[in-house]
């Protein structure tokens, strides 16, 4: 039985959209941390403690009970009150706590003693209002100014923040209290009297506004809940749920990686930006990443497709709305391109940041065209085409004006702006790109997988305008695609090294380092199958394979550490998509043992729940995936590597247009069996049961509604139809 670890410091997380809240396991939050609550990037709680007679109180157990909700259970430490002391551990306290319209927070302390208890019970809050990107620097300019009231009639404590023209507020309200509050010296105090088994309760509520305004509504106290019905939150998570494609194994740990993932996923969905029923844009990760990620958003649409395609539908909506219409170096935004990031916090507010939004992506361009071709083949939807042509054809203008910094006809990156992104690629931290004695390399920079994003993205659209009736802008996108592998393969390729180069530097000269992104090439189809065959050793070697997956760098670089964000970590997201470019070369036995290190790996994190990364210590007998420590959890890729993981192994392939779906399942001897229900391809319903018999991989239809032929052909076969 492996062990749990948790990620990072132990902290309990809630969030509902772009609130969340963050706290310790006492269900506080301590100054100068990073703790608190935040909405639209901006920290609205900056300190939180709750107190008896002024002493802290002992917690006995907390927990997350939903991604909204958590609970907090103490009792209190040795009382000294006028008529003697109240011993520890006679005072309960609970804390209820759920994210809705605003934070909703029950209190409620019960007395345990044989006798009447008196002390006061106090809570000390601050608000800083600082922005995201300070709390997370932890570098903090003061800029506006900070004014507190308290109005004794309605018990409400107001914390306002202006600067110029941007102005947030946070009013804490207290409602259906057993005792009067007061106000005084930074903390609200009630009297509490309690008789022997008496208790006492009191409703606060965190109200998050952007001007000084009163709170629209008030929250729903947990005790006039009535918990036979679900709360709004459950039925959106219920809804999600019952409604995405269900997965039963007898392995266990696929099966709880699979369902917290879908758990996760439901929970990061920003309902603000819903745009049609069933549509959803998926928040990047929490605590950094509850926004809009233009790379992150369409990769989870990628893996997920199987699973719902509610996400892709969402974000290519999205997206289109944020599309550059002209060029702004300040934010790196050229005519067509998608965004990377967009912010709401004051700093965004006061363009101290780009992110308005900000367009430092070289990717999510080509990805967006790869996620409309990928999502028309699982919708079976030619309106989609015609709806999003004009985005599209945007998208190609970009990849060849810009995206082509030189007019070399591979794809390069750089920055414009005084603020801009060093490094534009999926491994966007500015030290991520290194030649292979460790030191940085400098721009412009052709990454190996931009120019398989390019020239899958070529494949995929040619195929789109032969069904728009559009043949002849088909064969140039055809042709476009072979010249490009062709120069691809004479400048990349690295013999004596068995794989690609990592990119072409400033001077077009090869970065010969050995990291993961090759792998990205085998997903996109631009590499030659011996090249492929190649790379799949490569990466089987103990500098790469770290045995909870594939490092992002090897580990004989200089640059390498283990501990770091992308020079030689493990990222879940990463290995998936590496598995499924495997499967599509044949490599179906490697692609499994990607995905058994990594379901292994995710075994030992809490609840199944991997993280963002870990690092990419060599796994021994005896050890564990080890934490990094600034990783987001819940985060949305990480939760969707699984879907990834799973399509590599079944070989799922949609092909709605024709009515079709495909399946080449390899199921390894840790994995005998998987059944899907429910799987939706264009208008039909199908569950499919597969199964392991000897050394081979079977499988059945159990049930299908509509009209569909399932057919077992090769991943790699279907590569002509492109």
């Amino acid at each position: 039985m492996p062990a749990e670890i948790t990620v990072g410091q132990p902290m309990l997380t809630i969030n509902q959209n772009s609130t969340f809240m963050v706290t310790d396991l006492n269900g506080e939050i301590s100054a100068e941390s990073e703790h608190g609550i935040f909405a639209e990037d901006t920290r609205f709680v900056s300190y939180y403690a709750i107190f008896a007679n002024g002493v802290p109180w002992t917690r006995l157990n907390s927990s997350v009970t939903a991604y909204y909700a958590a609970r907090i259970y103490a009792t209190n430490q040795d009382l000294f009150i006028a008529d003697g002391v109240v011993a520890a551990g006679t005072v309960g306290l609970a804390i209820v706590r759920t994210v809705g319209e605003c934070i909703h927070e029950d209190i409620d302390i019960t007395n345990h003693n044989l006798m009447p208890v008196t002390f006061a019970l106090e809570i000390a809050l601050q608000s800083d209002f600082a922005d995201l990107f300070e709390v997370k620097a932890h570098k903090f300019v003061r800029r506006g100014h900070i004014t507190t009231t308290w109005n004794a009639e309605t018990s409400e404590l107001s914390t306002s923040y202006r600067s110029h023209d941007f102005q947030r507020q946070l009013v804490f309200r207290l409602l259906n209290s057993g005792s009067r509050a007061y106000y005084a010296n930074g903390r609200i105090a009630f009297e509490i009297a309690l008789a022997p088994g008496a208790t006492w309760h009191t409703c606060a509520e965190y109200h998050m506004l952007k001007g000084e305004h009163p709170p629209a509504s008030t929250c729903l106290c947990f005790h006039d809940v009535d918990h036979s019905q679900l709360t709004e939150q459950d039925h959106l998570q219920e809804q999600w749920c019952q409604n995405v494609t269900h997965v039963n194994t007898s392995n266990e740990e696929v099966y709880r990686f699979y369902h917290q993932s879908v758990e996760d996923l439901g929970a990061l969905r920003l309902h603000d930006y819903d745009l049609a029923t069933d549509a959803w844009v998926p928040a990047a990760g929490v605590p950094w990443f509850v926004t809009i990620f233009g790379r992150d958003s369409l990769i989870v649409s990628l893996q997920s497709l199987w699973l719902h395609q509610g996400l892709a539908c969402g974000s290519l909506a999205k997206l289109a709305q944020l599309q550059a219409t002209t060029r702004d170096d300040a934010r790196d935004a050229e005519p067509g391109k998608m965004p990377h990031e967009i912010r709401f916090g004051e700093l965004a507010h006061d363009h101290l940041i780009p992110h308005t939004p900000y367009y430092g992506t070289a990717d999510a361009t080509p990805l967006y065209l790869i996620l409309l071709h990928e999502t028309w083949k699982w919708l079976g939807d030619d309106q989609l085409l015609h709806r999003s042509l004009e985005v599209a054809q945007r998208c190609l203008d970009w990849i060849d004006q810009s995206g082509d910094l030189d007019g070399d006809g591979f794809q390069e990156y750089q920055t414009r702006s005084t603020r801009g992104y060093e490094n534009m690629g999926w491994k966007d931290a500015g030290d991520a790109v290194v030649y292979p004695d460790g030191r940085q390399v400098h721009g412009p920079k052709a990454l190996c997988e931009l120019q398989g994003y390019a020239y899958d993205a070529w494949l995929r659209m040619a195929e789109v305008f032969e069904v728009l009736g559009e043949p002849d802008r088909a064969h140039t996108l055809r042709n476009k695609a072979a010249t490009l592998q062709a120069q691809f393969i004479d400048r990349f390729w690295c013999d004596d090294l068995g794989t690609y180069a990592y990119a072409l530097d400033g001077n077009k000269q090869q970065v010969r380092t050995i990291a993961s992104n090759a792998g990205h090439c085998l997903w996109s189809g631009i590499a030659l199958p011996e090249h492929a065959r190649r790379i799949v050793e490569r990466f089987a070697q103990p500098d790469m394979w770290s045995g909870w997956g594939i490092r992002t760098l090897s580990a004989l670089n200089p640059a390498y550490n283990p501990f770091s964000y992308q020079l030689g970590s493990v990222w879940p997201h990463d290995n998936g998509i590496i598995a499924c470019g495997y499967k599509r070369y044949g490599f179906d036995a490697q692609a499994a043992a990607i995905a058994h290190d990594v379901s292994e790996a995710g075994a030992c994190f809490l609840s199944h729940r991997v993280p963002e990364l870990y690092a990419g210590i060599a796994r021994q007998p005896g050890t564990f995936p080890i934490q990094y420590l600034g990783a987001n959890i819940p985060q949305a890729w990480a939760a969707g590597s699984i879907f990834h993981l799973l399509q590599a192994m079944l070989g799922l392939q949609a092909d709605a247009p024709h009515q079709r779906l495909l399946v080449d399942p390899s199921l390894p001897d840790w994995l005998p069996d998987v059944s899907l229900c429910g799987l939706k391809v264009g208008q039909a319903r199908v569950s499919l049961r597969f199964w392991r018999e000897g050394e081979n991989s079977r499988w059945e239809t159990t049930d299908l509604q509509g009209n569909l032929a399932v057919v077992e052909q090769p991943a790699q076969a279907t590569d002509a139809g492109r």
